[in-house]
């Protein structure tokens, strides 16, 4: 169904819900998916009275929004809130086999109004466009401060004894450990903050986080005494709790064997330069500037998204757009000597950043470690073969 025919159903699905009574609020969980944007799963809240059943989705977008990549890169990452019907709003996960959970919460009569009344509000027109953040503003958080800022001081998160410390970075490898492209982007785009370490709270913008926090979460009642924030737990769709992630990928179709394969063919073509004693104007070329362009996507995510977590970024310093240099300066004859000073340079620079880089307080895919080293054997071959250029 398109994005805007959802939308007219969800004006229809709450232009009455004010005149119901007996309402119910729900938590609903989505278990991952295998599309990319699926693997860390989805949350809903269901409303149901005597009236209606309403899912409430704050993860609607729509593809065919004018410029929907460069705004999307660029951190416009503009989503909306939509109610829908019980059987519209479960179709699709009924027919993928995702497994999906509800928890009714344990709210009073007052409050669950309050929910209804919150998500009615949030979903209307001129409302129901928000800036979506992955980490901090999603369709997991979105909920969870609905049943926060209801609930106030009486809602009690328990954490677990033992419970770990993690970065953001630590928690969607979990989800991501099957999809190794998506966690080599990912490891690329997101910087120093997706490495600190965050709060309890913080990790529930994993809707599989949110739901383990409610189911022992506990409310305070006026009489005395605390009671669970959850009264009962349906399975609504049967599935697997590991989603319906695909298959891990083939170890020879990963990120890292595919940048060892750059590794071992740039070896080759250097010991055949070295040989030679002739560069390979071509291969120097070619390599910097599919460097350069990665660098330039990296500078963008870094000093001009508004995605949260791309900035500071500490792998713009060794991909980013100075390598376009070389890749141009290699076919001008005259500038055969700043050229070598600045491979000198881009030497030095990357073998000093690959010693200290376990040290950093960064993490940093374990792929990126050849990619590396193929710049600091061009740059030591083109040092090689025209040093004696130096003191011409």
């Amino acid at each position: 169904m398109a994005l805007q025919s959802l939308l007219a159903v969800s004006q229809v699905s709450t232009a009455g819900v004010a005149r119901a009574g007996d309402v119910q609020v729900s938590l609903v969980t989505i278990y991952p998916g295998s599309n990319l944007y699926e693997i860390y799963g989805h949350t809903e809240l269901r409303v149901t009275d005597s009236l209606s059943d309403t899912y409430y989705n704050y993860g609607l977008f729509d593809f065919n929004a004018p410029h929907f990549v460069y705004r999307f890169v660029a951190g416009h990452t503009d989503y909306m809130c939509g109610g829908l019907p019980g059987y519209v709003a479960l179709r699709e996960y009924m027919g993928s086999g995702r497994k999906v959970v509800e928890q009714v919460l344990n709210l009073t009569a007052d409050q669950a109004r309050q929910v209804r009344q919150l998500l009615a509000l949030n979903c209307l027109p001129q409302n129901a466009t928000y800036r979506y953040k992955f980490l901090s503003d999603n369709c997991a958080t979105r909920p969870r401060d609905i049943i926060e800022r209801v609930l106030g001081k009486s809602l009690h998160y328990h954490i677990a004894a033992g419970e770990k410390q993690e970065t953001y970075r630590d928690i969607m490898s979990h989800y991501n450990g099957n999809y190794p492209w998506e966690a080599f982007g990912i490891d690329l785009a997101l910087g120093l903050s997706a490495d600190t370490v965050i709060s309890y709270r913080q990790k529930l913008f994993i809707p599989m986080h949110l739901m383990s926090a409610v189911a022992a979460a506990t409310v305070d009642r006026p009489g005395g005494g605390q009671e669970p924030l959850v009264t009962a737990t349906r399975v609504l769709n049967p599935g697997s709790d590991q989603g319906t992630v695909l298959p891990p990928t083939p170890w020879w179709a990963t990120p890292l064997a595919l940048a060892v394969l750059l590794l071992a063919a740039v070896c080759y073509a250097t010991w055949r330069d070295l040989r030679r004693g002739r560069l390979s104007r071509l291969c120097d070329s070619v390599l910097f500037l599919a460097y350069g362009l990665a660098g330039c996507i990296v500078y963008f995510l870094i000093f001009v998204s508004t995605h949260e977590s791309t900035s500071p970024n500490l792998d713009g310093l060794w991909l980013h757009p100075f390598y376009l240099l070389p890749a141009v300066m290699v076919w001008v004859p005259r500038w055969r000597k700043p050229l070598l000073w600045l491979h000198g340079a881009m030497l030095v620079e990357m073998a000093v950043f690959m010693i200290v880089a376990p040290f950093l307080p960064q993490h940093f895919n374990i792929a990126f470690y050849p990619l590396m080293l193929v710049i600091v054997l061009r740059s030591f071959n083109y040092v090689m073969l025209n040093r004696n250029n130096a003191s011409q």
